[in-house]
């Protein structure tokens, strides 16, 4: 009799992978234990044998680490795959299976990271910080409200679909469709960060120096507007840019800098925070 997984049993899977992908994440093994998480329901529902349960388990405690929301697809690839071994498909086997996770952990990450990191929660920040002009909360409950529902109807669709299509979705992630889609949306990427960027920070100076008669003969601030509008904001966040991408600080640790920058700024009179006391 052909085994086929219920509703539920991928259901619990997904919801697994939704909820716990991080689960027990460190440096050596990243999202293995959300992965094995993720499994566990689908295994339970193929296999009788405890020894045939723990095989198929054993499949999945290698490496594991990509975007996790569209990251997605590949979980439900494998549930496909899993189903498909445990009827006793000849081509499916633990090779297979891990080749097809280390195969397309790279190229969904690529994607992910430019669709979902640099494009969507960009976009959404960008609307909800226009909402919270003045104080208003508004912008902070759309932000929670709308990525949670994005995040999560978009990743059931993806398992759904990973489920649905298998290995058929191998060649149109890594092939040449994938890598045209991974270019396209990092160029989208880059471009709504920056328009972010340049849209809601601002960086000027206060520093103005006053001549014997106490009477302000530079302002530097207009001086930088008539060469260079934007100057300060610029090197701003290409300095950023360079501490996290090729120093390699997390970005806590430029906050903190950032913080001290400013300190140090307000104190030499380079900045002015408008703080009355």
């Amino acid at each position: 009799m052909e085994k086929k997984l219920s509703k539920k049993a991928l259901l619990k899977s997904f919801h697994n992978w939704y909820y716990g992908h991080l689960t027990c994440f460190s440096q050596e093994h990243m999202q293995t234990f959300g992965y094995l998480c993720a499994m566990l329901p689908l295994v339970e529902e193929l296999y009788q044998n405890e020894d045939d349960k723990a095989k198929a388990m054993n499949t999945y405690t290698a490496f594991f680490n990509t975007e996790p929301q569209l990251g997605t697809v590949v979980v439900g690839m494998t549930a496909g795959l899993e189903e498909a071994r445990a009827n006793g498909t000849d081509d499916v086997d633990d090779e297979t299976i891990n080749g097809l996770r280390a195969g397309l952990m790279g190229p969904v990450a690529g994607i992910g990271d430019s669709l979902v990191v640099g494009t969507v929660i960009p976009i959404l920040l960008g609307i909800a910080m226009g909402m919270s002009t003045g104080g208003s909360p508004l912008g902070a409950i759309f932000y929670i409200i709308v990525w949670n529902l994005f995040a999560y109807f978009g990743m059931r669709f993806l398992y759904f679909k990973g489920y649905t299509l298998g290995a058929k979705a191998v060649e149109f992630l890594i092939g040449a469709q994938g890598e045209a889609i991974r270019d396209s949306v990092s160029i989208l990427g880059g471009i709504v960060i920056g328009a972010v960027s340049a849209t809601w920070v601002s960086v000027k100076t206060s520093l103005t120096l006053y001549n014997d008669a106490g009477e302000p003969y530079l302002e530097l601030q207009k001086k930088l507007d008539e060469v260079f509008p934007g100057l300060l904001t610029a090197v701003f966040i290409i300095f950023c840019w360079f501490l996290m991408a090729k120093k390699r600080l997390s970005p806590i640790k430029v906050m903190l800098l950032l913080v001290v920058v400013a300190f140090i700024g307000v104190l030499l009179r380079f900045f002015d925070p408008g703080l009355a006391y």
